[in-house]
């Protein structure tokens, strides 16, 4: 395995041959941070247009596969072992690889270490399913969808047990919130990002490329697309909860003020009447009348708890 090293003099970047068609039956050779002259130095392995380079370069592009003349232009995204919990944007989530790719060569670019390319490169040499470029683009293509599918599995369903525990068990579920929004933003971006690998996967399901990994290629996509539904319904379904939840208990504090309100009522009034500065109104100079005031006061509020529960108020 042949490694090349370039340094220029604004970046440092590396361009690798990993395979070489002289003792493999491909050549591999992937780019780590491409600039535009990587490529046009490659020109002679492959000779890519300028469009294809630019759209190599380009942080935002989503899952596509191109033909050109003498080569296929292929870009996929995957997801990193490691991922802020706060990350809502396509390139917070994803990384980039760009892939062309003709019969007997293939050239990988990418900006970031990704993972499941570094230990497919590690392993090259004996790795039995790289046989041809077809062969080798499919096994990526197969592990960037992977990445999705562990992302779901490993991060994001024991995030939603975890948050679904916190809405339903604790009483205070503001934190969970935030958390709640950031995993339903993470999820929508993903799943959209994923909807675009089906021109890819269908684009080698026709008859010239299909064969046993193609078909699992298929399958992987479809797998994926389920468990990003349930998660998404999941999410979805916690946040109406926890609205509901919090809307319930909203309520609550509204029907104990309520009631407070309505025993303070007929005493308000009372001692609001009472309190008026006449000198002729009933039982103001008598003895008792205070006391007889009182003595209402408690009938009165008696008389209302009786009422609210009766009627189940209470």
């Amino acid at each position: 395995m042949e490694y090349n090293l370039y340094l220029s003099q604004t970046s440092y970047f590396m361009i690798r041959y990993i395979l070489d068609n002289n003792n493999f039956p491909l050549t591999w050779i992937d780019i780590s941070s491409p600039t535009q002259d990587d490529f046009y130095n490659l020109k002679d392995i492959i000779d890519i247009n300028s469009l294809s380079i630019k759209n190599a370069l380009e942080l935002g592009n989503l899952p596509k596969i191109e033909e050109v003349d003498n080569y296929h232009f292929l870009i996929l995204r995957s997801i990193s072992p490691i991922l802020d919990e706060e990350a809502t944007s396509l390139t917070e989530l994803t990384d980039r690889i760009s892939i062309f790719y003709n019969k007997n060569t293939v050239i990988t670019s990418h900006r970031n270490e990704v993972a499941f390319l570094e230990e497919l490169i590690n392993n090259a040499d004996n790795n039995k399913k790289i046989q041809s470029a077809k062969a080798l683009i499919n096994t990526l293509v197969s592990e960037a969808l992977k990445t999705f599918e562990n992302q779901v599995i490993q991060k994001i369903d024991p995030k939603l047990n975890q948050y679904e525990e916190m809405v339903f068990l604790q009483r205070s579920r503001k934190s969970s919130l935030k958390k709640l929004y950031h995993i339903k933003r993470q999820i929508d971006i993903l799943r959209n990002v994923l909807t675009f690998y089906k021109d890819i996967v269908d684009y080698f399901h026709i008859p010239e490329y299909k064969n046993i990994y193609t078909q699992n290629l298929k399958d992987a996509f479809s797998r994926n697309q389920v468990i990003f539904k349930n998660s998404s319904e999941t999410t979805s379904q916690l946040l109406t909860i926890y609205f509901n939840i919090e809307s319930n208990h909203t309520n609550e504090i509204m029907r104990l003020l309520t009631i407070i309100s309505v025993f303070f009522m007929p005493l308000t009034f009372l001692t609001g009447m009472y309190g008026m500065n006449f000198d002729f109104m009933p039982g103001i100079h008598t003895p008792y009348g205070y006391l007889t005031l009182l003595g209402l006061m408690l009938v009165l509020s008696f008389i209302i708890y009786i009422l609210f529960k009766k009627k189940r108020w209470l």
